[in-house]
């Protein structure tokens, strides 16, 4: 395929071409199925998901986190379906919050799966305004919740600013 053939019109054509809904006529629905083919047998190359591109530095940042702040405290939640409280480590050293786990393969005679098992570590940048005493964490149905209070010097007064025009 020609550079050319992807552009609709050239300095000689002032009409779009006609676009169809086949590759004969279409050249973005052929590179759209070609590289959905190359991703596939990317991922599939090992008969594992994902997981295989941690060791090129790659990962899909799981666990999925949510984080959110009010003037008290700091609350991080993370999705941990699968595991068991006893297969998680929670840390927070200088501000930085660190989830570590391992989920165990269930079974080993799957012929293509896309489940994901190994160990992953997750850290969070919280900052100085979170108090590391004052730091509670609870396991519930796969969802790991951690609760942290800010320092009282970092309980910010919301002042209200005039505005004059």
């Amino acid at each position: 395929m020609m550079m050319s053939d992807l552009i609709p019109w050239g300095r000689n054509r002032t009409a779009p071409a006609p676009r169809g809904n086949d590759e004969e006529t279409s050249p973005y629905l052929a590179l759209q199925r070609e590289m959905n083919r190359v991703f596939d047998s990317f991922f599939r190359g090992s008969g594992t998901a994902a997981p295989t591109l941690a060791p090129l530095g790659w990962t899909a940042a799981w666990p999925h986190v949510e984080v959110s702040e009010t003037e008290q405290e700091v609350k991080v939640v993370a999705e941990l379906a699968g595991l068991e409280e006893k297969d998680l480590e929670v840390t927070l050293h200088d501000g930085i919050l660190t989830l570590k786990g391992e989920k165990k393969a269930e079974s080993s005679g799957a012929v293509y799966s896309e489940r994901w098992h190994g160990q992953f570590q997750r850290s969070l940048q919280l900052g100085p305004d979170v108090d590391p005493d004052k730091v509670a964490a609870s396991f519930r149905n796969g969802v790991l919740t951690v609760t942290l209070a800010k320092r009282p010097e970092a309980q910010r007064q919301v002042k209200r600013v005039p505005i004059s025009g």
